[in-house]
């Protein structure tokens, strides 16, 4: 295969290559913060690390088949009681996707995609993360041998502009250069009560880049733009996500601290999701060829945006919590017929057990359990609002 000559303005943002990844896993092994973390999560750290002093990884194909995926069928096996995807969208002749998803986990939405695409002998996808989440020099060793390339979320107003069009140059040289698919998420963060909406500077973004005779709407069709929804049955972060809500509310300046991201990080790793379900929709080039390009360029991505929230919202996998959340939340049992009295009891049980975890001052437990049950009933209600017009 031919080499691709990576140009110098991406060095600093980049995945690693290939003839890179030895070097980067002998880095990982020298530093005693990362295997301090190791020792911490994983079992039976020798055999692992064993594998990584033995395994003459070639490849960062190799080693996220070799490392990740084992560990990855871990997560699923200890935390997760199924795990189903449906891809029948995507034409066969293709790989060169940006997959524009909703954002449930920092570390696992990508992790399980690559998890899908490497099992099916496709390549695995270059991941945006932020350099706020770079807080140890080996988590970005290992983002990056992973194949994630470094946003800038600390830039001043005064260097946004220059750092959003580096990004959109490269993600649109992984695409069309390297014929590599991206994973983006569809807003900056996750969208922590499950209402998933795309962002329209994520769109704004990736338009920055692409010769100048071409359109907007060219722009964005040539990238071949394919929405992605990520569905979870339960999220180990909930009970986090209202306690932050609610510090946020009684203090307008909280800001988490470093330690509350790993904990979250940690807990969305190894917490109980019940089922997942990946459902990726066919790219959305015909969709946006047919919108009316003559309007104002904000009434045109914001056009494009709604036409990704819908293939999201119809991809949801909707589960008896769902529908149980949304009849609590609305003090009706409207959904009634799609679940049974015990699955009700489980899940009170489920919210009552994840709000008993919360410990903050002054807890207020209406909010907090309003909080919950919004986050489980939002994709129900989003679902609806696209399927009942």
């Amino acid at each position: 295969m031919k080499k691709i000559e990576i140009p110098a303005e991406f060095e600093k943002m980049r995945s690693l290559e290939d003839h890179e990844v030895r070097g980067a896993v002998l880095s990982l092994l020298n530093d005693p913060a990362f295997v301090k973390i190791v020792k911490g999560v994983v079992k039976g750290v020798p055999i692992w690390v064993h594998k990584l002093y033995t395994k003459r990884f070639r490849t960062v194909n190799s080693f996220q088949l070799g490392m990740i995926c084992p560990f990855l069928v871990r997560i699923l096996k200890k935390a997760t009681t199924g795990f189903t995807k449906d891809f029948s969208a995507l034409p066969d002749n293709h790989q060169d996707y940006i997959y524009l998803s909703n954002h449930r986990d920092i570390v696992l939405d990508s992790a399980y995609l690559d998890y899908i695409l490497l099992l099916s002998g496709k390549k695995s996808v270059e991941i945006a993360i932020g350099n706020n989440l770079l807080i140890h020099p080996w988590i970005e060793t290992l983002v990056r041998l992973n194949r994630s390339f470094v946003v800038n979320r600390s830039a001043t107003a005064a260097e946004l502009l220059e750092s959003s069009k580096l990004l959109s140059k490269y993600i649109r040289f992984v695409i069309e250069e390297k014929k590599s698919p991206v994973w983006l998420a569809q807003r900056e963060g996750r969208a922590k009560d499950s209402d998933d909406r795309t962002q329209k500077s994520v769109l704004k973004m990736l338009a920055m880049s692409g010769p100048d005779d071409m359109s907007l709407s060219e722009r964005l069709q040539s990238l071949h733009i394919c929405p992605l929804t990520i569905s979870y049955e339960y999220d180990p972060c909930d009970w986090l996500k209202a306690a932050e809500f609610q510090l946020k509310r009684d203090n307008p300046d909280y800001v988490k601290s470093e330690q509350a991201d790993l904990d979250n990080m940690k807990t969305g790793i190894f917490g109980f999701k019940g089922h997942l379900h990946y459902q990726v929709s066919a790219p959305i080039d015909n969709e946006i060829a047919a919108l009316d390009s003559s309007v104002p360029r904000n009434q045109f991505l914001d056009q494009v945006a709604q036409i990704i929230d819908r293939h999201i919202f119809e991809g949801y996998r909707i589960y008896p919590c769902n529908r149980i959340a949304l009849d609590m939340l609305r003090g009706d049992n409207a959904e009634a017929d799609n679940y049974t009295p015990r699955q009700k009891q489980a899940f009170q049980k489920y919210l009552d057990g994840q709000l008993a975890k919360i410990d903050i001052p002054n807890p207020d437990w209406d909010f907090l359990r309003e909080r919950i049950l919004t986050m489980y009933a939002n994709p129900l209600i989003n679902q609806k609002s696209v399927t009942e017009q």
